[in-house]
């Protein structure tokens, strides 16, 4: 029951997402972060098959740093995000990844953009995206409270609405998601909110 969401505002993005690997009916952990740092002002959000999210975004951030090291320039997020697009188009002839992702990234010259990219290599850039069950809830949440130029606090805030919407309407409802944001100062993890916290088990 994965869960992925983000949005722009006013001179950033946010992107978040669940922190659960589940596999049938097992819970493995409550910590997998599912937000990887493309590189210092991008950031990728993937749900999907745990082996093909890891796989694909591990793959992509490593070309993505390949063709600053080429190149000597960072590519920009729109460039990031139809590369990414182009790997889907080409994985899908051939061995498909179920992987969807909302790529968060800040340019100087474009500011701050969110890309929508679904498994079928679909892309759009949106100003607020999800993916999932938590999806059927975050979007209408984002709807009726979304408006441009939010602030950072206005952007949590609505995040935390979105969260608590999840938690109580999703039958199975992750209970854990981490918060990432991007913006001129770079990619950072802005916040973890956790109602259960992964205990280790003690030692023999």
């Amino acid at each position: 029951m994965e869960c992925v969401f983000g949005l722009v505002g006013d001179g950033f993005a946010i992107v978040v997402a669940d922190s659960s690997a589940v596999h049938s009916i097992l819970v493995h952990k409550s910590n997998e972060d599912k937000i990887m740092l493309l590189d210092s002002h991008k950031l990728v959000a993937a749900s999907g098959e745990p082996g093909d999210r890891v796989q694909f975004t591990e793959y992509i951030q490593k070309n993505v740093a390949l063709y600053q090291f080429r190149n000597g320039i960072p590519l920009t997020t729109a460039a990031a995000a139809n590369f990414t697009r182009g790997e889907l188009a080409t994985a899908l002839r051939k061995n498909p990844y179920s992987v969807n992702i909302l790529l968060a990234g800040y340019d100087k010259e474009t500011g701050p953009e969110l890309y929508y990219i679904d498994y079928i290599a679909t892309l759009h850039k949106l100003e607020k995206g999800a993916f999932g069950y938590g999806s059927y809830f975050s979007l209408s949440m984002m709807d009726r409270h979304y408006h441009s130029g939010m602030s950072v606090e206005e952007a949590i805030d609505l995040v935390d609405k979105c969260i608590m919407e999840i938690r109580s309407r999703l039958v199975v409802a992750p209970p854990n998601f981490v918060i990432k944001i991007v913006d001129k100062d770079g990619a950072r993890e802005y916040a973890w909110r956790e109602s259960i916290k992964d205990t280790s088990l003690p030692s023999a």
